[in-house]
């Protein structure tokens, strides 16, 4: 008898590298454990802030360590990571609040995941891939990061006007606060519920022990092979 799934949220900002690795393993296994997984975009500007977090950008060996670091592990988790000219300008200093506002745009317009699942990984492919801005409106609008997820020039007209709405705006403050809440102080933060509990995984690797506390099997990140 199958039980009733397990809801997971996943807090993610394209504008971190560890969120798109975790955002592609987790994206892999939504049909493979029995899971609900719910994507929670968020600015992890505001995380810093809100945690007191300090960027890594600070401690030149966490620099020179994270290089080396998503190197490994884009080819351990088959995710096509390059590295922009400047990483640590992508991730604190152009940010990435337009993208994060009108990822929220897109999924407040859909209600549900499918579409914010292509617009991210779109978004995602820009920055870490192609070394592509998306903090400027016609960014977000033009091919790949829009039109290549399958959106029409009127549906991306229509969330260019909804992004920087109010309404937007205070979705993504609001889920930034449900992230803090849960204790967060940067991203990708994965929450689980089981038996009523709140069980909180930071980074992209813990899948291990997280499908342990949720009582599935962890195949690797590509469970498919």
């Amino acid at each position: 008898m199958m039980t009733s799934k397990k809801v997971v949220e996943l807090f993610y900002d394209v504008a971190s590298p560890y969120s798109w690795l975790g955002f592609e393993v987790i994206c892999r296994y939504k049909n493979v454990w029995n899971i609900d997984l719910k994507f929670r975009p968020a600015f992890l500007g505001g995380v810093m802030k809100g945690s007191g977090n300090k960027s890594p950008a600070m401690v030149q060996k966490k620099v020179l360590y994270m290089d080396k670091d998503l190197s490994r592990l884009r080819d351990y988790f088959n995710v096509p990571m390059q590295h922009p000219a400047d990483p640590i300008g992508v991730i604190f200093k152009k940010g990435s609040l337009s993208a994060m506002r009108f990822l929220t745009a897109v999924q407040e317009r859909e209600g549900g995941n499918t579409m914010a699942e292509q617009v991210s990984r779109e978004l995602f492919l820009r920055i870490w891939n192609e070394d592509k801005d998306i903090t400027e409106p016609g960014s977000l609008s033009e091919v790949p990061a829009a039109v290549k997820a399958g959106l029409s020039e009127s549906e991306i007209k229509e969330l260019l006007e909804l992004y920087t709405s109010p309404k937007m705006k205070d979705k993504l403050r609001s889920t930034t606060q449900d992230a803090l809440d849960y204790g967060a102080f940067g991203f990708p933060l994965l929450v689980c519920h089981v038996n009523s509990k709140a069980e909180v995984f930071f980074g992209s690797d813990r899948f291990e022990l997280m499908a342990h506390c949720i009582g599935e099997k962890w195949l690797g990140p590509q469970p498919e092979k």
